[in-house]
Order: C-alpha cells, then structure tokens, then sequence
C-alpha cells in the first residue's frame, strides 16, 4: 500500500452510488463504493464484511446516536433496512485523504426515503473512516448528521417511529 495523502484535494462531485463497478475492493474508492452498495441494496451480509464486525468500530448516525461495536451499529442497520418504503443514498462533494492504511473521506450524503406522505429529501453531514487489514478496508468509523432539526425529526420518524427533541 502506498503511502499518499489528500487523494483529492479539491472536493469531488461525481456522487459514489454504490452501483460502481467495485473491482477487488482494494482501492479507497471501491471500498466507499462497496458500503454504498450495501446500504441501498439492504445487504446485510455487506454492510457486516464492510465494518468487518470490529468490537471496536465506531459510529455517531442521525438514526442511533453514538454506537460502539458491530453489534450495536448492526441495530441502527436493521432499523434502516426494515423499513418498509424505499430510499436510497449516494456521497458526494468530497475530499479523500489516505495515511498508509488508513483513508477517510469528508463530504455530504444526498438522498431520499419514501413515506407514506411523500418523498423525503435528505441531506447530511458525512465523513467515513477505513482501515486496511491486510486483506480489504474495513469501515472503522463513520459520522453523519442533519442540519435541520425539521429534517432529522422526519427522518427519525420514518425510520424509528419516533421524533427528537432539540435540545
């Protein structure tokens, strides 16, 4: 692996859908890729070898709060995926940056879920971590959130039946 920063200095538009072309997943960008495949494709199995089921991986999501360990990010997922309507999300307006065996991107998640009242356009704060383990890049930490308290509590509600309290 080599040993280059900033892979993309200037943010890059060409939303990652996950419907790329994934190749052998040894690459920062087929890794970013693969979890969006996994996502909108509700592929659990994918989103498990993604995060590599690390005790240790982190996430702080607009739907679970701060989650610690794949079982507990697992949870967040299975909401996600259980509900009934369709969504979809892509990355986009992004920065890659890699040290050794480690690359993070920092950039924004555009997307939408359908509700019974309608389409829900969604957008949200995202920045995503992968660690190379010798064999692939697993997803160790992953953030996002949503600006508009409008937006998140219709967002929870979808998914999680609930709404949130601004605080």
């Amino acid at each position: 692996m080599a040993d280059t920063t900033d892979l993309s200095l200037s943010p890059v538009q060409t939303a990652v859908t996950g419907s790329e072309f994934l190749g052998e997943r040894r690459e920062p960008l087929e890794a970013l890729a693969e979890f969006y495949c996994a996502l909108n494709a509700r592929d659990m199995a994918l989103m498990e070898a993604q995060w590599g089921a690390s005790p240790s991986a982190e996430m702080d999501n607009p739907l679970g709060g701060i989650r610690r360990g794949w079982d507990d990010i697992r949870a967040v997922y299975e909401k996600l995926f259980a509900a009934p309507r369709e969504y979809r999300f892509e990355f986009w307006d992004y920065t890659l940056h890699r040290q050794g065996e480690v690359f993070w991107v920092v950039g924004r998640e555009r997307g939408y879920l359908e509700t019974a009242e309608g389409r829900m356009e969604l957008a949200i704060r995202t920045s995503r971590l992968f660690r190379w383990d010798g064999v692939r890049w697993r997803q160790v930490h992953h953030h996002g959130s949503i600006e508009y308290p409008e937006m998140l509590a219709a967002y929870q509600a979808a998914v999680l039946g609930k709404v949130s309290v601004p605080v």
